[in-house]
């Protein structure tokens, strides 16, 4: 079970580079908080790596890399754009979704496949996408979900999630035929390389948030960059959707985070339909 303290350690370490991200969002560009997150990450990845070694790499790495790097170029842009503009307590729970999405996406790209239990955490979760909002409930039985589609940082994470459902996928891809480290080094010098021009383009005259602001930056992408490391080594124990899964515990600490750190209001439904969520993606990886 090796694999499932690692996958706990992915889900602290990535509820704390939500807070972090939230937090400097309030001050600096997102696009440029977005590019520098990962020139940071791989600053304190390639040191890692020299110490663990280079591994020898396959082709099918390249491919996962192109593709699953392109793919989250466009899916962390979403993220930093969705928690800068809703709660935390509102968006980070709607990425438990990814494991819904894994049960088509991880078939058919890793052929691995769910189980007929896999149907009871699909009803938890979509149970608890609608308790998120369930504070609309008073404006009819769908206002909840109506809600949840109205809502642009929501609309947003969805996104993402259905994405990183299929970058999971290539990240497995990417890490067996290379090593954990070496890929999570290599998909995020691509991210940045990626997503320069992005910034470029939109926040070419706010580059200079970037030196007054080294500090929280830095802690972002350290934050980034424990996170995937842990998930990458959990993925080489186990199934994608299992550590995915357990991943997305970190919703349930992004919540609370939400309500202490930044005074999101609406605790009790969000608490509720996160931890719901979380139970879901539980039973989707136990049985």
């Amino acid at each position: 079970m090796i694999w499932l303290a690692f996958a706990i350690l992915t889900a602290f370490f990535e509820s704390l580079k939500d807070v972090s991200s939230k937090y400097s969002l309030r001050n600096l560009d997102v696009y440029i908080v977005a590019w520098t997150a990962n020139i940071f990450a791989v600053l304190f990845l390639i040191p890692l790596l020299f110490a663990a070694g280079i591994p020898k790499v396959e082709p099918g790495f390249w491919v996962a890399l192109l593709i699953g790097g392109t793919l989250n170029v466009i899916s962390f842009t979403l993220y930093i754009r969705a928690i800068q503009i809703a709660d935390l307590s509102l968006t980070v729970p709607l990425v438990t979704l990814t494991p819904l999405f894994l049960l088509v996406t991880s078939p058919l790209i890793v052929q691995e496949n769910p189980t007929f239990a896999d149907a009871i955490g699909i009803a938890l979760i979509v149970i608890g996408s609608y308790v998120l909002n369930l504070r609309e409930r008073k404006k009819g039985y769908f206002a909840p979900l109506k809600a949840l589609l109205k809502n642009k940082g929501s609309r947003f994470m969805l996104m993402v999630a259905f994405i990183w459902s299929i970058t999971s996928n290539f990240d497995k891809v990417g890490v067996v035929n290379s090593s954990p480290l070496f890929w999570s080094t290599a998909l995020y010098a691509y991210l940045a390389v990626g997503m320069f021009p992005i910034a470029l383009f939109n926040s070419r005259h706010k580059f200079k948030q970037i030196l007054p602001n080294l500090q929280p930056l830095m802690l972002i992408g350290f934050f980034h960059a424990i996170a995937i490391t842990f998930q990458m080594i959990a993925v080489t124990y186990t199934l994608v959707t299992q550590v995915i899964a357990i991943k997305r515990m970190s919703a349930l600490i992004s919540v609370l985070f939400g309500h202490f750190l930044f005074r999101e209001t609406g605790l009790k439904e969000r608490l509720g339909g996160a931890a719901i969520m979380v139970f879901g993606v539980i039973v989707l990886t136990l049985f």
